[in-house]
């Protein structure tokens, strides 16, 4: 069918072919005198204002200007925006009703294709496309499919070594690599040593539309009503995970590195032993991906060879055994002053995997669902309740069929709390609020004024532990961070590692392990859940080492005080722990409105960068601070570094043993401490990775901490290691300022 013009239309196409043709063509699609203004991207981006003037003043060394009535100039400029409107802007007759009918029934378009969420991703979302074609590319997409084919829905045939034949979309390719969708959704990751040849089919997969006409006329209405993405839950039928899914993440496969911390216990230790003490030194860079923001603080994600990494509201599937990008999801930033903190500059720490699914949180709250083979945006769900400084920036996880995830903006006085939504539609199945309201349990812990700021941010990724049927989420600092005066109490659920049902929120235990804080020494570091022998019996611990400076070993099934000793010397806010735990305060403790010198330093101890434990050891791997600040009382911002030349700031590698909290070895770092944010991974290779301060990243023996291999990457460093393998390689990766760094061993 032809897309129909208005009276008003037609009469402006008149004057064109009157005015402009001799140059531009009748049809507007150009001639050797003029270039086409039909489907002109550089046009689409101007207004008919912007047109009307080129008609009036011409283009410097082209078009002359023309001194036309300006009635004429408007319908003229008009005219040539039409010929660029998105189809979107253009009101095309017909039954959209109709048309979405005929789309996800006797049209069977809905079979390949993806709108808000519904139908299947062989072919492109549309969710948007009204927005991305014009009306005439629209008509042309649906009657000469193979005209206009999307990126990565190219078909290509491939002929491997042994003679095997593959057909499927070429999601990536290379001169040396191909990333190859095969037709039944297996993605194949190849080399130029898997394969003999690629041949280019020109046909699109996707046949003409055969139609009747008003049928035709009503998809076409339909898709041009399509003008964005899914908001909100999806409300029909969709499949649910299967149990299998989270099966693969809880017991991941070997080689898979399918959630934030490698295993959902956050104890980072991977059971590769490939690359080990005795050949790390041979380890090469094998391949380099940039992303457009830095430092990076993503840890790579890896399942079945597909790696996914994030930057500020971006997320990238690449290749893991080449790095070559297979997908990408962008949206744009959230304009300043909505948010803050962390989330505002752009941090954020990865995503989730579930079955064909990818989880991941914008700067600005909202947790998003993105189909894993393509990156379509298949829901998009508002986290909080009301729209506060809220932001995010940790990487969700997945247990069960649910997705859960906490948010940032605690330091400007918003009220934290911890949320699980339905993976399959988004709808939200409970909330945790960290500060209860008035008259709730723990609320009279707050005593005084500070009733609607209170803080408890939940911005980093919690623990889970299927023996104990457990959800374990550490909790931030109150709010105003170091004036307590109108908070009197202990401020409970701040500062906490919580334990909660993960399929109703339900509190189960709470462990407190700086009552009413003064210094923003939040909890948000990693809850390490292991089994091990304790003083001679075997118990299910949570490890943590706090921002306060003490290192802390509970019994995870019921919170039970089991060890708390200082990890660093210089800690003076504290005499000792008492024998529930609860810290001895001396003197100094109180913020005044004058500086107060106190130790550790508003930095902490230890920060939200990962440790990681070995169960090959018994030690746990941690990178520590030793510095002191000035506190005193402020609503925000009561903090300041002492940067004494003669007593400086200094960061140290150290291994504990968690039966007596003693450092068994430390290595101290050269550069400057707040510039390296480096988590660590330990492996069955007697390996532990780091990034070190001086910019290189380096792997040391478990036992001894001596320094095997190093790779001087010149990076600021605020990601974690993680290690996966592809066909059989072992490969180890970090993020590393602007860079996704991967390395293995040679190949001989």
């Amino acid at each position: 069918m032809a897309v129909s013009l208005s009276a008003q239309q037609n009469a402006s196409k008149q004057l064109f072919v009157q005015r402009c043709a001799v140059c531009h063509g009748a049809d507007a699609g150009g001639t050797d005198r003029g270039p086409a203004l039909a489907g002109n991207r550089r046009l689409r981006m101007r207004s008919s204002s912007d047109i009307a003037n080129i008609i009036r003043n011409g283009t410097p060394g082209g078009m002359p200007g023309f001194a036309l009535p300006e009635d004429q100039v408007s319908a003229l400029a008009a005219y040539v925006r039409s010929l660029n409107a998105n189809a979107f802007e253009t009101k095309l007759e017909g039954d959209p009703a109709a048309g979405e009918r005929f789309f996800f029934g006797n049209g069977n378009c809905s079979s390949c294709h993806t709108v808000a969420g519904y139908g299947h991703s062989d072919g492109p979302d549309l969710s948007n496309i009204a927005r991305q074609l014009t009306l005439p590319e629209l008509e042309q997409s649906l009657t000469d499919p193979s005209a206009r084919i999307a990126p990565g829905y190219g078909v290509v045939d491939v002929t491997l070594n042994d003679g095997r034949k593959l057909r499927g979309f070429a999601r990536g390719r290379g001169s040396h690599d191909l990333q190859l969708e095969t037709l039944n959704g297996d993605m194949r990751l190849l080399t130029d040593a898997d394969y003999k040849r690629i041949e280019t089919e020109e046909a699109s997969l996707m046949p003409p539309l055969h139609a009747a006409p008003d049928e035709e006329r009503d998809l076409l209405a339909y898709l041009s009503r399509l003008g964005g993405s899914p908001s909100g839950p999806i409300t029909g039928p969709v499949v649910t995970p299967s149990p299998a899914e989270f099966v693969a993440v809880l017991y991941p496969r070997p080689g898979d590195w399918p959630t934030y911390y490698g295993n959902l216990s956050g104890n980072r230790y991977s059971t590769l032993d490939q690359i080990n003490a005795g050949n790390a030194s041979r380890l090469q860079l094998r391949w380099i991906y940039p992303i457009q923001y830095q430092p990076l603080e993503t840890t790579p994600l890896v399942s079945d060879g597909i790696m996914y990494v994030t930057g500020p509201n971006q997320v990238f599937a690449l290749d893991a055994r080449s790095g070559r990008e297979i997908w990408r999801y962008v949206r744009p930033r959230t304009p300043a002053g909505t948010i803050a903190g962390d989330a505002a500059i752009g941090a954020n720490r990865g995503v989730a995997l579930l079955g064909d699914r990818v989880f991941f949180t914008t700067d600005n709250a909202h947790m998003l669902c993105l189909n894993r083979l393509t990156g379509v945006l298949l829901w998009d769900v508002f986290m909080p309740e009301t729209a506060q400084h809220y932001g995010a920036t940790s990487a969700p996880l997945v247990i069960g069929s649910l997705v859960i995830s906490g948010v940032a903006g605690g330091d400007d006085g918003i009220r934290g709390f911890i949320g699980a939504w339905k993976a399959a539609t988004g709808e939200l199945a409970w909330r945790f609020w960290t500060v209860p309201k008035p008259g709730e349990p723990g609320s009279e812990t707050w005593k005084g004024s500070a009733v609607d700021g209170r803080g408890g941010a939940t911005w980093l990724t919690g623990t889970y532990d299927p023996s104990t049927g457990l959800l374990y989420w550490p909790t931030g600092n109150p709010f105003p961070d170091t004036d307590g005066t109108e908070r009197g109490g202990d401020n409970l659920y701040t500062n906490c590692d919580l334990a909660l049902d993960p399929k109703t929120g339900k509190l189960h235990w709470y462990f407190q392990f700086t009552p009413h804080d003064l210094h923003d020494w939040d909890a948000v570091q990693p809850p390490v859940l292991v089994d091990a022998k304790f003083h001679g019996s075997a118990h299910k611990l949570l490890l943590h080492a706090n921002r306060n400076g003490y290192f802390y070993v509970l019994d995870r099934t019921d919170g039970k005080f089991l060890l708390g000793k200082p990890f660093v010397k210089k800690l003076t806010w504290s005499t000792g722990l008492d024998a529930n735990g609860r810290p001895i305060l001396s003197p100094n403790n109180e913020t005044k409105p004058g500086d107060v010198r106190t130790c550790p330093a508003v930095r902490g101890a230890t920060n939200w960068y990962s440790p990681a434990f070995s169960p090959v050891t018994g030690l746990y791997y941690v990178m520590v601070v030793e510095d002191c600040g000035l506190y005193r009382q402020a609503r925000q911002g009561g903090f300041g570094f002492l940067n004494n030349p003669k007593d400086p700031a200094m960061k140290y590698l150290r291994a504990l043993n968690i039966e007596t909290g003693a450092v068994a070895w430390e290595i101290p770092q050269i550069g400057p401490a707040e510039r390296n944010y480096s988590g660590v991974l330990a492996t069955a290779g007697g390996l532990v990775f780091y990034g070190e301060s001086s910019g290189g990243f380096a792997a040391v023996d478990a036992r001894t901490g001596v320094t095997l291999w190093h790779f001087e990457a010149g990076s600021t460093w605020k990601g974690s290691p993680m290690t996966y393998t592809v066909e059989g390689r072992q490969y180890v990766a970090i993020a590393s300022g602007a860079n996704i760094l991967s390395f293995a061993l040679p190949d001989n």
